[in-house]
């Protein structure tokens, strides 16, 4: 392998996927959490489990057997210039706990190249798409004055396609893979830095890991594109089932949310497409709505979204919120996105009112 490269992710649960992947390819990663996940993971590593085509059983992943070194540290831990990539991984609203608003700020600051695997795109990304109005969109944003130090060329958005979840009756430093789907990243405006993230994605690929029985390929792997617009794909699904999870008195799985009714969801995923499409996107960087709905037939718990509010979240990554003001900045218009935010509005009121 040509390079080593040393990654920072922020956020240990999702971030942990990645790692994973970029750790079997031999490339060291230090996951920034919180105290008891650092000492957890510093101890006893991570477990990933993922479902392999052919095999009944999930493979699992355990960090310590990897060739590459994976740490865990808290965010007055770490200095980001000192890393090649930073990731962000955590939920929208984190960034402005104490500590990480900070490390934030730090990692703006320090210039390296930083890649988001939010479903949330940074408002710098924004500022990346010709024509967009990215201050129009602020108020989606739980403070969009975290990011006021980037520099929009230095900052990209991966799609995070790929489901998964940690078991609530396993310790915190498993995390299961639901959904085997790829991480789709949209290059850097620099050339090295992009380089960079294909060098990655090559050394991804070539992994071959022996579950016992000899030599297989893992699925979840970094695609890179020339596109900027082939991560907003994942908005179209997010706005047909992970926030139709949200409902007026409970919460139901995305399965549920797609396929009850899926002329109507057909409809809005094709309005969300168009919308990307009218911001620049080729319909080439969308996915096809029979593949998510296939997709979505294996997703039978509700969304993070829906499961963060049910538990009393007053502030979630508000997607819904960002397509609906983009679309009307191009006057277009969905009674059942409109819907979708009315709900999901009602939900953060009364947590809010409750906390």
């Amino acid at each position: 392998m040509a390079t080593t490269y040393n990654v920072m992710i922020m956020g240990a649960s999702y971030g942990s996927l990645l790692a994973t992947k970029l750790i079997l390819a031999g490339h060291n990663v230090t996951l920034v959490c919180l105290p008891e996940e650092a000492e957890i993971i510093n101890k006893e590593g991570t477990r990933v489990r993922l479902p392999v085509k052919g095999r009944s059983d999930l493979v699992e992943i355990d960090s310590r057997q990897c060739p590459g070194a994976l740490s865990g540290a808290t965010t007055d831990a770490v200095d980001p210039a000192k890393f090649d990539l930073v990731t962000l991984a955590m939920q929208e609203p984190q960034y402005r706990s104490p500590g990480v608003r900070e490390l934030l700020d730090a990692v703006a600051r320090s210039r390296v190249p930083c890649m988001s695997i939010m479903n949330m795109p940074p408002l710098p990304y924004l500022a990346r798409i010709p024509g967009l109005d990215a201050g129009a969109v602020k108020h989606c944003y739980t403070d969009p004055t975290v990011w006021d130090s980037f520099d929009p060329p230095l900052l990209t958005l991966c799609s995070p396609d790929p489901q998964a979840f940690r078991p609530p009756e396993e310790p915190i430093n498993v995390l299961q893979v639901a959904l085997p789907t790829n991480f789709k990243a949209a290059r850097f405006d620099s050339d090295e830095h992009t380089g960079m993230l294909r060098q990655m994605q090559a050394d991804i690929e070539a992994i071959r890991y022996d579950a016992g029985d000899g030599p297989i390929e893992l699925p979840v792997k970094l695609k890179v594109h020339d596109s900027i617009f082939v991560p907003l794909a994942k908005w179209s699904m997010l706005l047909t089932g992970n926030y139709r999870c949200v409902q007026k008195g409970t919460m139901r799985s995305i399965k549920e949310a797609v396929h009850t009714d899926l002329e109507l969801s057909r409809s809005i995923y094709a309005w969300v497409s168009d919308l990307c499409v009218a911001l620049g996107a080729s319909r080439d960087d969308m996915v096809p709505f029979e593949k998510y709905a296939n997709a979505a037939q294996g997703l039978v718990k509700p969304s993070s979204a829906a499961r963060a509010l049910a538990a009393g979240a007053p502030n979630i990554e508000r997607v819904d919120c960002l397509v609906r003001t983009l679309a009307a900045q191009k006057g277009m218009q969905s009674d059942a996105v409109d819907e979708t935010v009315s709900l999901v509005d009602l939900w953060l009121e009364g947590n809010r009112k409750a906390a």
